[in-house]
């Protein structure tokens, strides 16, 4: 004959309970990242090392690119350690929008750099996927995101790519498994979020390749050192 199961009471299952719960706090705070990738990486200055001119690009004060409402801006400032926004045209009056911004903890969604989606959402432009491209480097290739936002007569082919460390990858699973990777080593990754865009009339052209013209010529301006920190390794 069984012996009778014996219920637990409810006193016992909340205790139950905050034993398991102190019990994955430990291991939260054991398990935690604690070195910091920034300090053993070669440091990133946007301001310097991303030049003024390059191949032909200079820089164009009269155009610039999308920018958080001031609300969302104090939440990014709180977040990034450095920012760069700036327009660049060549010769052939052909205009870049280039954004960056960089942040020395990458290790978590919370931490981690915001996507463009949201940004030019919360500024009022509708914004649809235009699809994953590549672009070739002098050094290997790119994955990109392809976004088109528009706003009233303004429509905006947009490129964007984050990097933790100097892996480049894009929000998502890619980059989920990358902050696990560099998680379960111990390692607070820094990283970054570039985007580039540039602008054409309703019913005009949403190619590319001038946004990828660009981002060759970069890539070729950037110090050695620091390039696989903004392009991947």
């Amino acid at each position: 004959m069984k012996a009778p199961r014996r219920r637990l009471t409810p006193l016992l299952r909340a205790m139950g309970l905050l034993a398991a719960m102190f019990v994955a706090a430990g291991f939260a705070q054991v398990l935690k990242p604690t070195n910091q990738l920034a300090d053993r990486l070669p440091p990133i200055d946007l301001s310097a090392q991303v030049p003024d001119a390059f191949a032909g690009w200079r820089l164009d004060p009269h155009t610039a690119p999308v920018l958080p409402d001031p609300t969302l801006q104090r939440r990014l400032d709180s977040l990034y350690t450095q920012t760069l926004a700036r327009t660049y045209v060549n010769d052939r009056g052909q205009r870049v929008m280039l954004t960056i911004a960089y942040g020395r903890d990458q290790s978590s969604e919370a931490t981690a750099v915001h996507r463009p989606e949201f940004c030019y959402g919360a500024q009022g432009f509708e914004v649809r996927g235009a699809g994953v491209d590549q672009i070739a480097l002098p050094t290997g290739q790119v994955t990109v995101q392809r976004l088109v936002g528009k706003l009233g007569p303004r429509v905006e082919p947009i490129s964007y790519w984050v990097t933790l460390a100097d892996q480049a990858t894009l929000p998502g699973l890619g980059r989920k498994l990358a902050q696990m990777q560099h998680g379960l080593a111990g390692d607070v990754a820094d990283g970054m979020l570039v985007r580039v865009s540039t602008l054409t009339t309703p019913g005009g052209s949403t190619s590319y390749e001038t946004q990828d013209r660009f981002l060759q010529d970069l890539a070729g301006a950037l110090p050695q050192a620091v390039r696989p920190r903004y392009f991947g390794a």
